[in-house]
């Protein structure tokens, strides 16, 4: 901060002294509400979206940020980002500049030619400024006032960490240990044309947080409002609960501003220290033991708001939920959004944050706001219930430019994390009404090539934002890779790469397009198992550039590690659960009639591999792991269903190895032809594998066609008699090798592979031929 002198409102002695702890003024008590006993929980409360895309995204790289890094540096990997930008919007002067935030501390200017200019650095400016801890703090937000041109006025969020808590006194009381705070200030600039600040500022608010998440968002203007509307000129603020809401009334509390939306006159002087005015028109003016300043309340996070510049002029806010959903509402002054009481449509407990409750008999009473659309995290079946799975909503815009009539009246908006894209209806998203249903939208990039958020940032955590110009064209940003991106075309989405036949019943499917956000070394499964693959040894750096089939951006590269040595270290992939009750998400394989095992594979290296637990230094391994499920007693090798390459009367083959009965005899089906003209090295071949275990049929495919083959065994080693394989639950899916759980290494596999699928039938070959056509695009 140097010699500045920060100018510090003077607080009250009635706020000083107002309780944080006092009873909420209006909506429920922390117990009232809460679910009951006899409550079943709801653990997917929204399954149907997001739907299916119908409409495509073509982005242009329009900028690329400079490299910044937090302060203090940081200990959590997900600030260790290229920088933090975190919004693009148009300074409102005509000049056609562009101005982009950075949680790090800088604010750049872009000009139409593309010339970046940092125009203000937080970093300078305050010497307590705070950014390496907890994912919001920082240089969060930067507004302009609606007259800019005139008065050079704009506004910002930045925060300070325990040393600036200490030298300054708060607008409201901050929250008891507040470790950081936020703070907003006006700024007002000698020459609103230049493109590096010089002038002037003030501080007009500052309140501490309990803990380093949930503090001030977004602060904007209503920029549909104009002179003489109740709106104009007024701030907005989006106030988190400082995570302080999760089992306390914080969010209900109207006598403080965690988790609330407040609405303020910067020019005013009615506020505490004659800091800003409180707007008549506020909902909880003159309300006893109610700050005046409340616009809405009943929010955790209340993260990214926008306002339609048609329509009704709606605001639309994107709010974070906990563990369990993410939502879009519809904001009107007086709103009370429901948080902790409420997730979303739904009960909220504290205690099992995962999952959610109906709503109560009496729940009108309350007066709470929903959603207009919503989508749920839809967690993994084996990661941790209350555990963060990686989903947190990115608010949009609605479009309302001129380039892309496709996209007209469409709220665009996002998941920050994963950086999926979706949309929504603005005119059918209604108050009161049911949810409107969110639809993904799918990503080209310049080329026309199909991608996902995760292939333009190249990491599996995208940290996507979204803002727009004075046109209300369309743009998209990351920190990953700290690049800006514009939508300059709108195209019809491309079909699904499954087919219906597929769908029906795939149980696991791994595209390896779908690195899971919270941990790259693992991958998010897209069948009805929704279940991790752990991508063991290698971990991310097993997903490499370059898929077997077009649309494919990525495959899973396996192989041995080292030739000579025995050790874990090979490459393979798989999912375990050693328990008796095995992996409960894979129960479509328990008792089932039959399976299909099928993916791309392409040799990439010797095969098979050396054997280093021979004497014989010119010993391999008498088989090659593809991919197959495991037993229900299974130590990780044994298997139900099986797609390999193994010895058969001394000879390499591709069979297809299953059993029935766990504890059973296996049956082998081999192909005739020699593997190696099967699998080439170094090209993408598409095989399956089917099993009937009431029949005791076998097939193999290859690229859609049928494989002569022969059983390698005699009678019935499976003991056929018209019913399905074993009631247990399989212990696992190994792929490239045996024993996912990485407690030994056999048989591994120097090749890539591509869209491995697992369905709980086995697939004629119909099925699987216009499975292999999808893929072809044929």
């Amino acid at each position: 901060m140097g010699n500045r002198k920060w100018w510090v409102s003077a607080v009250t002695t009635a706020v000083l002294t107002m309780s944080l702890a006092a009873p909420p003024a209006g909506g429920a008590s922390p117990a009232e509400g809460r679910p009951g006993a006899g409550d079943e929980p709801i653990t997917d409360p929204i399954p149907e979206d997001p739907r299916p895309a119908e409409l495509g995204l073509v982005l242009e790289e329009y900028a690329q940020l400079p490299e910044t890094e937090p302060t203090p540096p940081p200990t959590d990997e997900r600030l260790m980002r290229h920088n933090r930008i975190n919004y693009i919007g148009e300074v409102p002067d005509g000049s056609g500049r562009k101005y982009v935030p950075d949680l790090n501390g800088p604010m750049y200017l872009l000009g139409d030619d593309g010339k970046q200019h940092a125009y203000l650095d937080m970093r300078d400016e305050d010497e307590y400024f705070f950014s390496g801890r907890g994912m919001g703090t920082g240089f969060g937000f930067v507004t302009f006032h609606p007259e800019f041109a005139e008065n050079g006025k704009f506004y910002t969020v930045h925060s300070v960490g325990e040393e600036g808590i200490a030298e300054n006194e708060p607008t409201y009381p901050n929250q008891p240990n507040a470790d950081v705070q936020s703070v907003v200030t006006e700024w007002t600039a000698d020459d609103p044309s230049a493109n590096t600040f010089s002038g002037t500022h003030r501080e007009i608010f500052r309140f501490g947080f309990a803990t380093q998440i949930h503090a001030i968002q977004q602060i904007d203007f209503n920029p549909t409002a104009e002179p003489g509307d109740e709106d104009y000129g007024l701030l907005y603020m989006a106030v988190g609960d400082g995570g302080n809401g999760v089992g306390t009334d914080v969010p209900q509390a109207l006598d403080n501003p965690a988790g609330k939306i407040l609405r303020i006159d910067p020019e005013g002087t009615n506020g505490p220290g004659g800091a800003y005015g409180i707007p008549e028109s506020n909902p909880f003016v003159g309300k006893q033991d109610a700050l005046g300043e409340i616009y809405a309340l009943g929010m955790r996070d209340p993260h990214r708001f926008t306002w339609d510049p048609e329509g009704k002029n709606e605001m639309y806010l994107g709010h974070i939920g906990q563990r369990a959903l993410e939502a879009v509402y519809k904001v009107d002054k007086g709103d009370n959004l429901g948080w902790s009481e409420r997730e979303g449509r739904f009960r909220f407990d504290p205690e099992k944050q995962c999952v959610l409750y109906p709503l109560p008999p009496d729940d009108p009473k309350h007066g709470y706001t929903y959603p207009v659309a919503a989508y749920d995290h839809d967690a993994p079946a084996n990661w941790p219930c209350n555990s963060d799975s990686g989903h947190a909503i990115s608010g949009g815009k609605v479009y309302r430019g001129d380039i892309h009539p496709e996209l007209q009246g469409k709220y665009i908006f996002g998941d920050l994390v994963d950086g999926e894209v979706f949309s929504t209806e603005a005119a059918d998203m209604s108050r009161g009404k049911n949810r409107e249903p969110i639809t993904e939208v799918q990503l080209f990039d310049s080329d026309g090539e199909r991608k996902r958020m995760s292939d333009f940032v190249d990491d599996g955590r995208v940290d996507l934002r979204f803002g727009t110009d004075a046109a209300g064209e369309l743009y998209l940003l990351a920190k990953a890779n700290g690049k800006i991106w514009k939508v300059t075309d709108v195209k019809p989405a491309e079909p699904s790469e499954v087919t219906d036949a597929v769908s029906d019943n795939l149980v696991a499917h791994y595209d390896f397009e779908h690195p899971f956000a919270v941990d790259g070394a693992k991958e998010a499964g897209q069948g009805s198992a929704n279940t991790l693959l752990d991508l063991v040894n290698g971990g991310e750096d097993m997903r490499v550039d370059g898929g077997a089939f077009p649309g494919s951006n990525n495959s899973l590269q396996l192989k041995q590690v080292n030739p000579g040595q025995v050790g874990n270290d090979d490459w393979k992939a798989g999912l375990w659960d050693g328990d008796a009750d095995g992996v409960e998400s894979l129960d479509a394989f328990n008792a089932a009639d039959g399976i299909t095992v099928m993916g791309w594979v392409k040799m990439t290296g010797e095969n098979p591999s050396p054997d280093p637990s021979s004497d014989d230094p010119d010993a391999r391994y008498n088989s090659v792991g593809l991919a197959g499920v495991l037993s229900g007693d299974s130590d990780g090798h044994n298997v139900r269903a099986l797609l390999e390459l193994i010895e058969v009367d001394g000879e390499m083959r591709l069979v297809a190895l299953g059993r029935r009965l766990d504890g059973g005899e296996s049956q082998t089906f081999a192909a005739e032809q020699d593997w190696r003209e099967l699998l080439p090295k170094g090209e993408w071949v598409h095989l399956a594998a089917t099993f009937d275990y009431t029949t005791g049929e076998m097939a193999l495919y290859r690229n859609g066609e049928p494989l002569e083959g022969s059983y390698v065994k005699d009678g019935d080693p499976w003991q056929v008699d018209g019913s399905p394989t074993s009631a247990t639950n399989p212990r696992g899916i190994k792929v490239g090798g045996s024993f996912p759980q990485n407690t030994a290494e056999k048989n591994p596999c120097n090749c890539s592979m591509d869209s491995l699928m697992f369905l709980d039938e086995a697939a004629d070959g119909s099925t699987i031929a216009e499975q292999y056509a999808r893929f072809r695009g044929e």
